[in-house]
């Protein structure tokens, strides 16, 4: 089947727009970039990380989050007591304030993937939901990337 030149134009920026912009959006929420490393054979843990940018006038919270791949998913945050890193879970939610851009990403806020069923492989899309509390669900995916991915723009030595 031959397509008008415009036709074919069309269906190419479809197809790509997607892969290249890799955000999603609810409501007044853009979510962008969501990602993830891979790990390795017995690694039962793994991260999620994304920008949030809440661009409306009230502020939201990501409440709780799903993913096939993981046992559960939890919102944590990353804290040095006494020189020690300490990741502990996010209770109530993470606010997500208005005209903000709240970053989900190493070292910081993130997302836990506990009890991985089976190791997370570059190059893949990992199925996830969001829940917030105004704008309420949102299907994404993390793509996989390599061990030493320090997000996009980011320093690949930060890990």
């Amino acid at each position: 089947m031959i397509l008008p030149r415009n036709a074919l134009a069309l269906a190419c920026a479809i197809i790509a727009a997607p892969l290249a912009a890799h955000g999603f959006a609810v409501r007044d929420l853009k979510l962008g970039h969501p990602w993830s490393r891979e790990t390795g054979p017995g690694q039962t843990v793994g991260g999620g990380f994304l920008t949030v940018t809440n661009s409306g006038k009230q502020d939201d919270i990501l409440l709780s989050a799903t993913a096939p791949v993981a046992r559960q998913v939890q919102i944590h945050t990353v804290s040095i007591e006494g020189g020690i890193m300490r990741m502990r879970e996010v209770k109530g939610g993470l606010p997500i304030p208005a005209g903000t851009t709240v970053a989900l990403k190493p070292g910081g806020y993130h997302l836990m993937l506990i009890g991985l069923k089976a190791p997370l492989k570059q190059g893949t899309l990992i199925p996830a939901e969001l829940r917030f509390k105004r704008a309420g669900k949102v299907r994404i995916q993390f793509k996989v990337e390599a061990i030493s991915y320090g997000g996009p723009g980011g320093d690949h030595a930060q890990h």
